[in-house]
């Protein structure tokens, strides 16, 4: 049996004891009764009508000092909260690798500082490059030669000295050196090693930036060798900086693009900044039955760093939905159902089920229970739970 259907049970062998006891004896003994009872019992439980009541002795009444709002009705647009985490711009970040193994004989940046593009982050020291730096000049040699033989032969074949043949050849020997540099020169290029930088020693390169932005982390150190699979610097802009979120399907289908987000982060309490939503996942996760959102959000100050917790205020297209809704506070947990405490003219309160839906910053969406405009206790709420657990026994012991 439910805590809840357990109180009602009480409630009602409450109700059916008092009816079989004497009208007449309860009213000679009714205030001499109200002054000696003790603490534990200055509230008792009724059952009027469908629900249950709290109704508690004026001495106790006067010292719980409720609050009461009356449950707040509106049309419009519905908003969820969504966590999620921050991260950089994947527009505008990098993750570097060395192109290929070698030993880091100097380092130029380090975690925070700012870089440009084409900025140098590290010299790396490579056999492998050497070779291949020596590939591209001996087959930059060989085709300065074969083009210097075959404008000779073509000399000598317009002076009628050496046949047309040995000129053919000379063409082709020239054209076989060019594709040999062609293709010496994308190797280089493939290892992000321009072929321009004239270097005494082939074998040393400059790691540089692709993109203008902040050093966020380095994994080489000085002397060591350099892993070609894992990143040797990370960099990013972070004038801008994305929170994807992850929101229930039915949700996420009611949010548009280029919509407005309220954001706000457990680290800066009391600032919120505001973000824009420019990416809708299109697919469900299985496991967990939510689409991804991505909110994008200027930081011009650089207050924001990516791996920040924080939670995305979305509109939803609600069309002319209305929200009923209480504040938190005056939602309380009986049993197993959840609860707001209605009062009543005469003093007592109701205790009254209500469909608890989604959190609205502060505020309950209230799906069912209660009327709009009905008055609700908030400040106390927690306290008239307990004197309902307590008098119908379920009170939990370590809630205090």
């Amino acid at each position: 049996m439910s805590r809840f259907a357990r109180l009602s049970t009480i409630l009602v062998a409450l109700v059916i004891a008092s009816a079989c006891g004497s009208p007449s004896r309860m009213n000679e003994q009714g205030t001499e009764s109200e002054r000696s009872a003790p603490e534990d019992e200055r509230a008792h439980t009724e059952d009027v009508g469908e629900e249950p009541v709290l109704r508690l002795r004026a001495d106790a009444l006067r010292d719980l000092r409720l609050t009461t709002t009356a449950v707040e009705s509106r049309s419009g647009r519905q908003q969820v909260d969504a966590l999620g985490e921050l991260q950089a711009n994947q527009e505008a970040y990098a993750e570097l690798h060395a192109p290929l193994s070698g030993r880091v004989v100097k380092l130029l940046a380090t975690p925070g500082d700012r870089v440009r593009t084409g900025a140098g982050l590290a010299v790396i020291q490579s056999s492998e490059l050497g070779r291949a730096r020596a590939a591209y000049l001996s087959a930059m040699a060989r085709l300065t030669l074969a083009r210097q033989n075959r404008e000779r032969k073509r000399g000598l074949a317009a002076q009628r000295i050496v046949p047309a043949r040995d000129v053919q050849q000379a063409d082709a020997e020239a054209a076989a050196a060019d594709a040999e540099v062609r293709a010496s020169r994308a190797t280089l290029s493939a290892l992000g090693v321009p072929t321009n930088e004239e270097r005494h020693d082939t074998s040393h390169f400059t790691l540089r930036s692709p993109v203008s932005g902040v050093v966020l982390s380095r994994s080489v150190l000085l002397g060591q060798i350099a892993d070609v699979t894992s990143p040797a610097f990370t960099i990013a802009d972070l004038a801008t900086l994305w929170l994807t979120v992850h929101v229930f399907e039915r949700d996420a289908l009611r949010v548009d693009v280029r919509a407005p987000a309220r954001v706000r982060f457990p680290a800066l309490p009391g600032r919120g900044f505001e973000g824009r939503v420019t990416f809708i996942g299109r697919e469900v996760d299985a496991s967990s039955g939510t689409i991804p959102i991505r909110v994008v959000l200027e930081n011009a100050g650089e207050s924001l760093r990516p791996g920040m917790s924080g939670s995305a205020e979305l509109q939803l297209d609600a069309g002319t939905l209305t929200i009923s809704s209480v504040p938190t506070a005056a939602v309380q947990r009986l049993g197993d159902a959840w609860v707001c405490f209605v009062p009543r003219d005469d003093g007592a309160f109701e205790i009254r089920k209500v469909g608890r839906g989604r959190d609205l910053s502060g505020e309950v969406e209230i799906l069912s229970g209660l009327r709009p405009d009905e008055r609700v206790v908030v400040q106390g709420a927690f306290v008239l739970k307990a004197e309902a657990e307590k008098m119908s026994g379920t009170a939990d012991p370590h809630n205090h």
